[in-house]
């Protein structure tokens, strides 16, 4: 690998155990199913020949738990990152949908306000500031060399949406950060210059989840 050449991959925690349905956010307690353990197996399993020499983990326990098979197969420290952890959100705790009663109470609507900003948890453009952040501190401690940050599915997908220009505010249900998926940005230097997806744990994923391409070697 060329000594200016840096990938940062962002990895998706895998599957929690959350049979209350409920939308956890930042809250304590929620760790990795027995398949959502299976998946950063697979995912370690499918990167260990990589070039990987900085592991960084979103404080929660699904990150830190979703690390533990990086930090065995690469011999590194987990660094945790506030900078990584899930996006804050009033509705957590609840099960949020129109018909389960989170969305029927009307306290419940001034949270829906402003769809772009969002209204109902922390701002997009706050989420893009920290991880750009995390992301910049993982290059630079890996440089030349490859770095892999366990984080959560809105701050992945916001921040890859600002760098690809894409708009921030979005339908939660085209994301394209399914679980245990890797969004890899390659650097040269300082400067972005691609950013790639896979899913190494596709075939472990529920029907209806899995989305694109496996994991390619040196991409």
């Amino acid at each position: 690998m060329s000594k200016s050449r840096t990938l940062v991959h962002l990895l998706r925690h895998g599957e929690v155990d959350n049979p209350r349905k409920v939308l956890y956010g930042r809250l304590p307690g929620y760790h990795l199913s027995e398949l959502g353990q299976a998946m950063a197996r697979r995912v370690a399993e499918t990167v260990k020949d990589r070039d990987i020499v900085h592991l960084g983990s979103s404080p929660l326990e699904r990150a830190r738990e979703t690390a533990e098979p990086f930090a065995v197969e690469f011999e590194l420290t987990v660094t945790k990152d506030e900078r990584l952890i899930e996006a804050a959100n009033v509705f957590e705790g609840m099960t949020f949908g129109v018909g389960d009663g989170s969305l029927r109470r009307p306290s419940s609507w001034r949270h829906l306000r402003n769809p772009f900003r969002p209204s109902w948890g922390e701002p997009y453009r706050q989420i893009v500031v920290r991880m750009l952040g995390a992301i910049a501190d993982a290059r630079r401690a890996a440089e030349g060399h490859e770095a892999l940050l366990v984080s959560h599915q809105l701050p992945i997908w916001t921040v890859r949406s600002y760098v690809e220009g894409r708009r921030l505010w979005h339908d939660p249900r085209k994301r394209q950060c399914t679980l245990a998926s890797l969004t890899t940005f390659t650097y040269d230097g300082d400067q972005l210059v691609s950013v790639d997806y896979s899913e190494p744990a596709a075939d472990l994923l529920p029907a209806g989840l899995a989305g694109t391409k496996k994991f390619v070697a040196g991409a």
